[in-house]
């Protein structure tokens, strides 16, 4: 409400000191005529310049303003990936049955085109991960994630990331993963049926963290091909991972 009568008070203000300069131009040059005339000139060009305002420079500052924001995101998942994202994708591997076909379509080279990128992330989204929760360490993996909480916590509450939805989601799923573990004491004794439900939480979280990090990678080639190169090199679905320039 205090708004509302914030604008108005500001619209009567503006229109009253408006219609003061008209009179006052009017009192010193008597020209009614054509203080009238230029009025309605310049109330017939208030659409035109609504238009150049609202639909080509609005559109541009918006444009803009994208460009920054996502420069920010990008450094965000860049962080991510770096103190989270890579570690964890190797230790979801582990819980795979067969991944190395899929394995094989993450192996990204300086080489890669859109039309690359594109193909590695259908393949990634169909892949069948056969994700098993047995098989895999689940105490290591609990105790990884419990020390990255409060990273992936300060992540979640950054603002830029709203605007990211792909993004938030998969922190969504890796913090879900987080504190379906932590909720557990032991991986032991665990009936079929829990066993289940955290597979399909590891799966979640798995591929979702594939399809961004191939997302990530595309932006590092477009914007920052150095980055990419070490990116390249120590891929964490390469087992041949090597930082050394060869």
């Amino acid at each position: 409400m205090k708004h509302i009568r914030w604008y108005l008070f500001l619209a009567v203000a503006l229109v009253g000191i408006s219609a003061i300069f008209y009179l006052i131009q009017v009192a010193i040059f008597h020209r009614t005529e054509d203080t009238f005339f230029y009025m309605l000139q310049d109330i017939a060009f208030v659409p035109v310049q609504v238009l150049l305002v609202t639909l080509f420079l609005n559109q541009l500052l918006t444009m803009r303003e994208k460009r920054a924001l996502l420069k920010k995101m990008n450094m965000l998942i860049g962080t991510f990936y770096i103190e989270v994202g890579s570690d964890l994708m190797k230790q979801l591997y582990s819980f795979g049955s067969d991944l190395s076909s899929l394995r094989e379509e993450m192996l990204v080279t300086g080489k890669w085109t859109e039309k690359d990128f594109m193909n590695a992330r259908t393949a990634v989204k169909n892949a069948h991960y056969g994700i098993d929760s047995r098989i895999g360490n689940l105490s290591q993996l609990k105790i990884f994630l419990s020390e990255k909480r409060p990273f992936l916590l300060s992540l979640l509450a950054n603002p830029n990331l709203l605007e990211h939805d792909a993004f938030t989601d998969l922190l969504w799923a890796v913090f879900h993963l987080v504190e379906e573990l932590a909720a557990r004491q032991e991986f032991t004794n665990l009936p079929k049926s829990d066993f289940d439900h955290l597979s399909g939480d590891i799966k979640r979280a798995y591929s979702q963290l594939l399809v961004e990090w191939l997302a990530y990678m595309k932006h590092l080639k477009d914007d920052y091909p150095y980055l990419f190169s070490l990116a390249v090199r120590m891929n964490p679905m390469d087992v041949k991972a090597n930082p050394i320039v060869q």
